[in-house]
């Protein structure tokens, strides 16, 4: 599972919700005292910022496509307590497939797929290389009429997550050596939402960490404050999911996804309660140039 892009991650409803009281920051982000400089930077100035920043993920998330990338997801099925019931462990290749990201399945619980497991997963990818191969031009066509649409929705979300909360400059922070403002978001009162997504937005809290050299997000933990309904009953996230996201800098001119923690607690169909835990990590991202087969160039050196 990939994680959308900035606070495009918010919207996931149906995966995550950020305590209801305060604006504080969520229990587990270390505190730090604002220094002078940061004191200077006017509620404008980091609404700009804000502005900026998502922007600039949107820009991350269409380099991304030029990426292959290892992705290993731990789910831990958790009881009413707390407690690990059960825990799966999921190692995919995510690669583009004719303008398609898509994710092959290559070990289960660390161990590769046996001959049969992998024979299935060779057997989907082909099909979906075929369907795609053989798409006539209207449907190809239609394809990318969707893909565009669904861009400007995405476009339209991102420009009203800056008027959609009250910010908070908390901190300057020293984070792996960069140097982070450190920026807490609230809801704010009487905010009208206009995008289908947006509506979501008044139901988190975020604490997110921004490179002050390069105005890029390195890190994101949102919180639910209050129940999100998905659908009429669909789902139903719970108050107080929670995620947590940290991204790297790759080939030294993108930002992507190094780790990703999530506690999330829905019910779905108003009839079963999934109480989760996962941890996700991304790593070996190698660069390619093709829209109908991988060309690795190497690979690719993360930086902090």
């Amino acid at each position: 599972m990939r994680p959308s892009r900035v606070l495009l991650v918010i919207p996931l409803a149906s995966w995550i919700a950020l305590g209801q009281h305060a604006p504080a920051p969520p229990s587990s982000v270390p505190t730090a005292s604002v220094t002078e400089s940061a004191s200077t930077l006017s509620v404008d100035q980091i609404r700009e910022l804000i502005r900026q920043v998502a922007e600039k993920d949107m820009e991350n998330d269409k380099k991304q496509r030029d990426y292959t990338y290892i992705e290993r997801e731990e789910e831990h099925r958790l009881d009413g307590k707390g407690q690990v019931k059960s825990t799966e462990v999921r190692t995919s290749e995510v690669m583009m497939l004719y303008g398609d990201q898509i994710e092959r399945l290559i070990a289960k619980n660390d161990k590769p797929l046996s001959a049969k497991d992998a024979a299935k997963e060779d057997e989907r990818i082909q099909k979906l290389t075929d369907k795609r191969k053989n798409e006539t031009g209207e449907q190809r066509s239609k394809r990318l009429k969707q893909e565009e649409k669904d861009r400007e929705e995405a476009r339209k979300f991102v420009a009203e997550i800056a008027d959609a909360y009250n910010f908070r400059l908390a901190a300057m922070e020293q984070l792996e050596g960069r140097e982070m403002y450190v920026i807490d978001a609230e809801p704010r009162p009487g905010f009208k939402p206009h995008g289908e997504g947006a509506k979501f937005l008044p139901k988190f809290r975020f604490r997110v960490w921004i490179e002050k050299a390069e105005g890029q997000w390195v890190k994101l933990d949102a919180q639910a404050i209050d129940t999100v309904s998905v659908g009429l009953f669909l789902a139903r996230v719970h108050k107080g999911s929670r995620i947590v996201i940290e991204q790297t800098r790759v080939n030294d001119e993108v930002w992507l996804p190094r780790h990703m923690e999530v506690k999330v607690d829905v019910r779905l169909a108003l009839v079963k309660n999934f109480n989760i835990a996962e941890d996700v990590i991304y790593r070996d991202y190698k660069k390619f140039r093709s829209d109908t087969r991988l060309v690795p160039l190497g690979e690719v050196q993360q930086q902090p």
